[in-house]
């Protein structure tokens, strides 16, 4: 029987689907549709809790998820995410995949129950976190058991790493990013996933919302621990964020920008800029 817990982990049962590392070394810009109760939101990610009072947020859109979902399928913005925050969000995430089937990866809950049928929906992928952390410790045999209702099918799976920082490391949490697990993110623990997965989602869940700037010492080692795809969200405040970001990852981490954007309310970045950047990486 696979053992369970972080440390001292029995043998890998990795899928036999070989991924191969990202093949260009291109930085995109990968948008979301951030859901809680149902309505488009951008919340500052650190007051995220079950104490409604205490939650504070940048945006909340008149525009349902499906209109953003049209948005990013007219532009080809591939690999954008849908983040289901907390319950009463099933519909949204629903109406937003029938309008883009197979365009968009959706997270939020997903455990062994519901990650098939999240794709038989349209999901392009599923991003998993909480599930895999019991009692915030990292759990291989619920990771295996995930990919099993995949059909061991890792190209369907994206792993969401995002972290809090602790001094000078980076720690893995769930719950809304409330809770710090036993996993600290770091090469190591990339290099336990990858075999795993297709890609990671990775909030620095203390810039998120913030609109403050990157975690660009983040950012870097990113770039230098993983070989799949990777996208960070978290501080992003200008157009200037994507040549920073490429730059500081050799364009191996992809970014989101979320509060700083104007279709979310924000004032600096420009929807129409980000695309016109991705227009350009492809290009080169």
């Amino acid at each position: 029987m696979r053992s369970r817990g972080f440390a001292g982990q029995a043998p890998l049962r990795p899928p036999f689907t070989p991924i191969l590392p990202h093949p260009t070394a291109m930085t995109r810009f990968r948008p979301c549709i951030d859901l809680h109760s149902g309505q488009v939101k951008q919340i500052v990610g650190g007051t995220l809790n079950t104490e409604s009072s205490d939650l504070k947020t940048n945006h909340v859109s008149k525009l349902p998820a499906s209109h953003f979902a049209k948005l990013y399928k007219t532009h080809a913005l591939t690999g954008a995410h849908i983040i289901m925050l907390g319950p009463g969000n099933n519909e949204a995430a629903q109406e937003a995949l029938s309008v883009w089937p197979g365009g968009l990866q959706v997270g939020g809950g997903i455990n062994e129950k519901n990650a098939k049928q999240w794709i038989e929906k349209g999901a392009e992928k599923v991003i998993v976190t909480s599930y895999l952390f019991p009692d915030a410790r990292f759990s291989m045999d619920r990771l295996n058991v995930v990919l099993d209702t995949l059909g061991q099918k890792k190209t369907q799976l994206v792993i969401d790493l995002s972290c809090r920082r602790q001094g000078t490391r980076w720690v893995v949490a769930m719950n809304k990013w409330q809770t710090l697990t036993d996993m600290e993110l770091d090469e190591k623990s990339i290099k336990l996933l990858e075999p795993f997965c297709s890609e990671f989602l990775i909030h620095a869940a203390d810039n998120e919302g913030l609109q403050r700037g990157i975690d660009e010492e983040l950012v870097e080692r990113l770039g230098q621990w993983c070989t799949l795809p990777v996208t960070y969200a978290g501080g992003g405040k200008s157009l200037d964020d994507l040549e920073k970001v490429k730059q500081l990852s050799g364009g191996r981490v992809d970014l989101t920008i979320g509060s700083a954007l104007n279709i979310f309310g924000g004032q600096g970045v420009k929807f129409e800029g980000c695309v016109e950047w991705n227009k350009q990486q492809a290009s080169f």
